[in-house]
């Protein structure tokens, strides 16, 4: 079976907010694929972090693609915001949306593209009927809200059950994982099934953001990525 590779996506999580202009320009120049934006509202999750306004701010910084991650209690008033932003992917958790499939239909009609997340908690088939309506379908391997935390093993079941029923499908559905991605977890979550990898700490501790980046994708294809 042909191989490919693995999308890396980075979060500016544990970027130096007084350079970050800068820091996405690294980003890019790093090779990475894109860029995740770590929304966080204080509710949903307790912490603050980027409104669209930062998000516009950089985009013209660079050509690489940005992912909003809304990690926000009630995403659906400021939908046109984080599209207008610059983001083409706009990720909304399952567990804040009271009506799911109307969410997920606005993103695509304002015109990016629309993913759903699902906290560690939250079992696969909560998203089952909306599958044939996201572009990306993201597993959290931490309970969100900070960076740094530790990888979820036991998320890889689910990883796996995803996988099984994109392929099953035939659906043309990005499998992200997101939450504590580094050389030592991101193979087992590649053989899990996920192909798109958002790392954040692990890229910015340590040597070259290049340099990290290049041990990732190493770490991801140390076994083939079958299609």
């Amino acid at each position: 079976m042909p191989e490919i590779a693995p999308t890396l996506v980075a979060s500016v999580l544990p970027a130096n907010f007084a350079e970050l202009g800068d820091q996405v320009v690294a980003i890019e120049q790093a090779g990475i694929d894109r860029i995740q934006w770590d929304v966080m509202d204080g509710r949903f999750v307790p912490n603050l972090t980027f409104g669209p306004d930062v998000i516009a701010a950089c985009r013209d910084r660079v050509t690489m693609g940005f992912e909003a991650h809304l990690m926000v209690e009630h995403p659906d008033p400021m939908l046109s915001r984080w599209v207008e932003a610059g983001c083409g992917i706009v990720i909304v958790h399952a567990e804040a949306c009271r009506h799911l499939h109307r969410t997920l239909s606005t993103i695509r009609e304002l015109g990016a593209r629309p993913g759903v997340a699902l906290n560690p908690a939250t079992g696969l088939e909560t998203v089952e009927h909306v599958l044939d309506l996201v572009d990306l379908l993201l597993i959290m391997t931490v309970n969100p809200g900070f960076g740094g935390q530790a990888y979820l093993a036991s998320m890889e079941p689910k990883i796996a059950a995803a996988r099984a029923e994109i392929d099953r499908r035939g659906l043309d559905i990005e499998l992200e994982v997101d939450g504590g991605i580094g050389p030592a977890t991101i193979a087992a979550a590649a053989r899990a099934g996920a192909r798109v990898f958002c790392a954040g700490s692990a890229l910015f501790a340590g040597n070259s953001l290049a340099d990290r980046a290049a041990e990732l994708r190493r770490a991801a294809t140390a076994l083939p990525l079958a299609v």
